[in-house]
């Protein structure tokens, strides 16, 4: 009742991936970013398709209907991206072969221009246009919900995973209580993505503080979006997470490139710097806490601009409230420090004041908690010792369940799984519905350890588990104290939480 669908059909599928984001979506294929952006801006229904998508690609994804990857499972970029946004999304679609501008699957060519229907509930790709019925959810719906809340209040929040301030709106009219994961990455892309590149090819210590200063500013006014939008409720902001090549262009294109064309000597610094930037695991790698580490400016620039948006919301006469979260930390050393840089920082820009609006010697506009994810199983097995630099736990039950299960989340979803799921070693996609036994049993204890070392530690989960009944009935299990979920899964997860606390008397 919340997306669109297809009407009843006989039209052949010519391709089946992973269900990413639910909804129906038509129109013509697309195989760039830049391609989708133009034939969107000369008034065409788009549908983006990828091999898979990266943060270079945001601009073709935020203006198509749909999107469709022949790689990537249920947390792949183009999953996370879409479901964020209420995008219908079909990923892992192995039968689809890219080449140059069209794909082939099975018997059947697509080029580009073509119209084609994607169907994120089901996984299926069709060709043509397809008759859809508009999503329009009963009059009873909301007074169920209504009932649902009223069961669940005080027990269990339901925030959303938002990263803009029209996201966030659009997840407090679904519901939200507040935002339980709000990725700061997302702030770099677009029109940002050339100063983050500065950033990194920064020759000189000056350099780089300039590109940081013009990245605060862009932040600043990001934050203070997002704070009105959620005035008087809890706003969790993730500091930077993903490694720094994601920011970079892809090697194998500069390469390619360089090997038929002349670069441009900009090119040539960016195929430099990725090249450095390189990792061959680069989900266990210098990302989340480590890059910090050894790019502590960019923490501080990020909580600078976090602390003057807030003390601006006070100034207008709003209430905000910040939850600093600090990503992939597996140890108490790691959580002092970071929070060392975060306090440091906060105290720094209420010393300095916000923008042009004298603040010196004012108390903290805002009380800021500052907390951690719990995302490697390290980190939920010394969540004791955690809990002491911590005032909060965040499960990021994604990279919880592929480093619990050694599986890659973007390779095993559209390979392996089906296999697993028909053969009965897998009875669940646990990509989908958290895994009782293993990362489950993972959650239970990080929250009994973290509650004996502080009690009063608040306890959350911001993975996509948080939108999923069976696991929000675990997470109620756990004694979490909210769970967060794109927004477009709000109400379903209200009223899974409701049912959970129902069900366990």
């Amino acid at each position: 009742v919340l997306h669109a669908q297809f009407e009843p059909t006989d039209a052949p599928v010519i391709a089946t991936g992973l269900a990413a984001s639910p909804g129906a979506a038509v129109g013509r294929a697309y195989f760039s970013a830049d391609g989708a952006a133009a034939a969107a801006d000369a008034g065409e229904k788009v549908i983006l398709v990828r091999t898979e998508t990266s943060p270079e690609d945001v601009h073709g994804m935020i203006v198509a209907e749909g999107i469709l990857t022949s790689r990537g499972g249920l947390v792949s970029h183009a999953a996370v991206v879409a479901r964020g946004w209420g995008k219908p999304a079909v990923v892992g679609a192995e039968s689809v072969v890219i080449t140059g501008t069209s794909f082939t699957a099975g018997s059947a060519t697509v080029t580009e221009g073509d119209m084609i229907s994607v169907d994120g509930s089901t996984g299926r790709v069709m060709l043509g246009e397809l008759a859809m019925t508009v999503a329009e959810p009963p009059p009873e719906f909301a007074v169920l919900l209504g009932w649902a809340d009223e069961v669940r209040a005080g027990t269990m929040a339901v925030r959303a995973n938002a990263d803009t301030g029209p996201d966030a709106a659009n997840a407090r009219n679904f519901g939200a209580e507040g935002i339980g994961l709000c990725r700061t990455e997302h702030m770099f892309l677009g029109d940002r993505l050339p100063v983050v590149r500065r950033m990194i090819l920064a020759d000189t210590p000056d350099e780089e503080a300039a590109a940081l200063e013009e990245l605060r500013q862009a932040q600043k006014a990001d934050f203070a979006e997002i704070l009105e939008a959620m005035d008087g409720l809890p706003v969790t902001v993730r500091l930077l997470d993903p490694p720094l090549h994601e920011f970079l262009p892809r090697t194998e294109e500069l390469a390619i490139k360089a090997a038929t064309t002349e670069l441009t000597d900009e090119e040539r610094r960016l195929l430099r710097a990725a090249e450095m930037w390189h990792e061959y695991n680069p989900m266990l790698g210098t990302r989340g806490v480590r890059l910090g580490v050894i790019k502590p400016g960019l923490y501080a620039m990020q909580v600078r601009a976090l602390m003057e948006a807030a003390a601006d919301r006070v100034a207008a006469g709003g209430q905000p409230i910040v939850e600093i979260m600090i990503p992939l930390t597996v140890g108490r050393e790691e959580m002092a420090l970071a929070r060392s840089w975060v306090e440091t920082a906060v105290d720094e820009a209420t010393a300095a004041g916000s923008g042009d609006r004298a603040t010196a010697g004012v108390d903290r506009p805002v009380d800021v908690t500052i907390g951690t994810m719990v995302e490697t199983p390290r980190a939920a097995i010394v969540a004791g010792e955690l809990a002491t630099e911590a005032d909060f736990f965040s499960f990021g039950t994604n990279d919880l369940t592929q480093m619990t299960f050694g599986f890659s989340r973007d390779d095993v979803e559209g390979r392996l799984m089906p296999a697993y799921l028909e053969k009965g070693l897998l009875t669940r996609n646990p990509f989908e519905t958290i895994d009782r036994a293993g990362v489950g049993q993972l959650v239970l204890d990080a929250c009994e350890r973290g509650r004996a070392a502080k009690p009063g530690i608040k306890l959350g989960v911001c993975g996509e588990h948080g939108g999923d009944p069976e696991s929000i009935a675990l997470f109620h299990e756990a004694g979490l104290h909210y769970v967060s979920c794109s927004p477009f899964r709000v109400p379903i997860a209200r009223l899974a939480a409701a049912q959970a606390i129902l069900a366990a008397g």
